[in-house]
């Protein structure tokens, strides 16, 4: 039966509607907001997968072309591969649900969201998040929810909430939040370097409506939905928790207060694992998987309760402190710019690379096409964690932290017009031990420096922890691995000595309260500023020069009129002044030119044709250029691209020439001297007036046959029209 819901959104209707569409899924809801709308649908598999120790879930967000009366470019004219928005949005998705699922649930769960129609002013992604938690819940799925998710703006000093496209062009800030009703689970967004204030605001704005959404939701699942799955916790074998506990916990405590590195507490541990399984082997067989899940409950206990009790952390640090730093840079040296970033055990190597307008990438979805001239992208080889694995692919993760670290970056760069280079960032991370993506954004920040670009201010980032034992909270900064797979939380946040520009959170408990969130903003100020002033060790500003490998771009500007005859018919004038000087070239709309060359001859050369071809003759000027054609009375020579000009016979010498091939012939490069524009914009050359006249010279008589200009052409006529020409004379 079909049944729908519509939630109030700050004067707008959000619609959820459930019966109609994908009836066979275990749940199916389409969202609707203006003309947007999106099916998330659920599936549960009906049994666990066995053998393994993780919840099996998989999302997915699809952008039909087709909702936006589109077709899909390429050959194949049909979606393929999912771009990076659908990635990020497919992310946005997984991070606030997968929390929410009751521990120890095996199932596989599948959801797939699809943009059907868009409106092109509502964005499908946080619709895709709310509608999936609607799915869940009327599915029955062992799901602690509702969630929902929404974006918030702050356009010309308000609050919006899911704000359109061309609001968000006007925001100078952008949050994604999602939630239950009462905490706040995942955050993800940048902005223009706000306040830890300002931040709180615009989440406590956003988690309003939240809560309003998760109560819709509710009744909705009331109404619609299925009963609640139940999960069976397994049972442990008799004794076995009590002997586990007995054989590793002081072990494990004695593990968590000593300082050691990355790989050596990692072989540590495993080789206690070990030793717990093989001694519990003949007494408990078949039972290795629950004896390995106890001891990393110990394990997890253990690091807890040493820095809730003792406040100290693996590595031996206090809760607010920062991991040893290190900063270089210019270590690559055919790089346009370079930094290696270490923090601990975590290194990032940064390179830059300028380009020209040609090298913008085209991004092409739902919206209209545009390009992007700064791109930043993460690499996690499996090497730096001391793994063997797969390479060939970019995995969700390796895009998500890279967007993140680009988000952090792109508002400190200078604007198009300031600095017209297509800017690359590639990160490689070459040792991980906790936070690669805020070591990413201060090589990155560094890198840019190192290269020439001219950045506002120099960006850092630092990655929060949490551990939370009922009442009990230690808030963590600069997290390691294991205290983010055994902690609470993970909590990024980038931004200047001024403010905020990008922020990431996840968490694993079913949410935290805005006074955590609170202490976790400004220790990471505080951790920021301690790293920036580390970063200035390495670079402090700018560099005044570009790397002598980048190409040099030089910006000129000609009327608009113009941009077409420096094109020429088919293209055909800029592909002879590329292919002329070697440059590349590139138009804009509004008559900026932009000449790219590794070398400043090409780039002259360039300058200097195009000037010629926009520069508009003045009389009085000296001119060279090729013999285009010849006549009886002159011949016709290029000034200037384009622009030709009669030589006439008596201007090409000082002596009598019966022919102009005495002198000239087509191809010659003969200089000359512009006398007049005429009326009618024809040119009016000379030869002889560059030259000598000879000793003794007189200028001769015109004779009848000159056509040279008006004055030679109203002389012949008079002499051929006899006395009238001599009465006008004699008047």
């Amino acid at each position: 039966m079909m049944k729908k819901k519509e939630i109030d959104l700050g004067g707008r209707t959000l619609t959820l509607e459930t019966g109609r569409f994908a009836r066979q899924a275990s749940g199916a809801v389409m969202i609707t907001l203006g003309d947007t709308m999106v099916l998330a649908t659920v599936v549960l598999a009906d049994t666990p997968r066995e053998g393994i120790d993780f919840f099996p879930l998989s999302c997915e967000y699809r952008e039909k072309t087709s909702a936006a009366g589109k077709i899909p470019g390429g050959f194949f004219k049909r979606e393929g591969k999912p771009s990076e928005k659908e990635v990020l949005s497919a992310r946005l998705i997984d991070r606030p649900i997968r929390p929410m699922f009751a521990d120890n649930y095996r199932n596989e769960v599948q959801i797939v969201a699809s943009v059907y129609s868009s409106d092109q002013e509502n964005d499908g992604d946080v619709l895709a998040a709310t509608a999936a938690s609607a799915a869940l819940m009327i599915a029955g799925a062992p799901f602690e929810g509702p969630i929902a998710e929404v974006r918030v703006a702050r356009v010309r000093g308000e609050f919006v909430i899911n704000p359109t496209f061309s609001q968000l062009k006007e925001a100078d800030l952008e949050v994604v939040l999602a939630g239950t009703e009462d905490s706040i689970l995942m955050v993800e967004g940048e902005s223009h370097e706000i306040s830890e204030l300002d931040m709180l605001e615009a989440l406590k704005f956003g988690h309003a409506y939240i809560a309003q959404i998760c109560k819709g939701i509710g009744e909705f699942a009331a109404e619609a939905g299925k009963p609640r799955m139940d999960v069976v916790k397994p049972e442990l074998a008799e004794g076995l928790s009590d002997r586990v506990r007995t054989l590793c916990y002081d072990r494990l405590m004695e593990l968590a207060g000593t300082v050691l590195a990355k790989e050596e507490r990692a072989s540590t541990t495993k080789a206690l694992y070990t030793e717990v399984a093989e001694a519990l082997a003949e007494d408990y067989p078949e039972q290795e998987g629950a004896i390995k899940n106890l001891v990393h409950d110990f394990e997890k206990d253990a690091m807890r309760r040493t820095i809730l009790e003792k406040g100290q952390r693996l590595d031996g640090r206090g809760l607010t402190d920062v991991r040893p730093i290190t900063c270089e840079v210019s270590v690559l040296p055919r790089a346009h710019g370079s930094a290696l970033f270490t923090r601990g055990e975590t290194q990032a190597l940064m390179s830059c690379t300028l380009g020209t307008k040609s090298d913008e990438q085209i991004i092409d979805g739902l919206q209209d096409e545009f390009r992007k001239r700064f791109m930043l992208h993460y690499n996690f080889p499996p090497f730096s964690v001391g793994e063997v694995g797969r390479f060939g692919f970019t995995s969700r993760r390796e895009i998500g932290h890279g967007n993140l670290a680009e988000r952090a970056l792109k508002n400190m760069l200078p604007s198009d017009e300031d600095f017209p280079y297509t800017i690359r960032l590639l990160c490689d991370i070459l040792e991980s031990n906790g936070s690669s993506s805020m070591a990413t954004v201060c090589s990155g920040s560094m890198a840019l420096m190192d290269a020439g670009v001219p950045i506002k201010k120099a960006v850092a980032g630092v990655a929060m922890g949490l551990i939370k034992e009922g009442d009990q909270v230690a808030v963590l900064t600069d997290i390691l691995g294991n205290e983010d797979h055994l902690g609470d939380m993970d909590f990024k946040v980038a931004g200047t000595e001024d403010g905020i520009t990008s922020y990431q959170m996840d968490i694993k408990i079913k949410g935290i309260s805005f006074e955590i969130m609170e202490r976790a903003l400004q220790q990471a100020r505080d951790g920021r500023m301690h790293i920036l002033e580390k970063m200035k060790e390495g670079i402090g500003e700018t560099r005044p020069d570009l790397s002598r490998y980048a190409p040099r771009l030089t910006t000129i500007y000609i009327p608009v009129d113009l941009i077409g005859a420096v094109i020429g018919p088919g293209g055909k004038n800029i592909k002879a002044i590329v292919a002329e000087s070697g440059a590349e070239i590139n138009i804009e709309d509004d008559g900026r030119i932009i000449i790219a060359s590794v070398n400043s001859e090409a780039s002259e050369k360039a300058v200097d044709l195009i000037r010629r071809i926009t520069q508009m003759p003045e009389a009085g000027e000296i001119y060279t250029g090729p013999v285009k054609r010849i006549a009886e009375f002159g011949a016709f020579v290029e000034i200037l691209p384009g622009k030709e000009g009669l030589l006439h016979i008596s201007q090409i010498d000082f002596r009598r020439l019966n022919t102009v091939e005495e002198v000239l012939k087509v191809g010659d490069v003969v200089t000359v001297k512009l006398l007049r524009v005429e009326d009618n914009g024809k040119l009016v050359l000379s030869r002889k007036a560059l030259m000598e006249p000879p000793e003794g010279y007189v200028e001769p008589e015109p004779r009848p046959s000159d056509r040279g200009g008006r004055d030679r052409d109203r002389g012949g006529r008079d002499r051929d029209r006899g006395g009238r020409g001599g009465d006008r004379r004699s008047r």
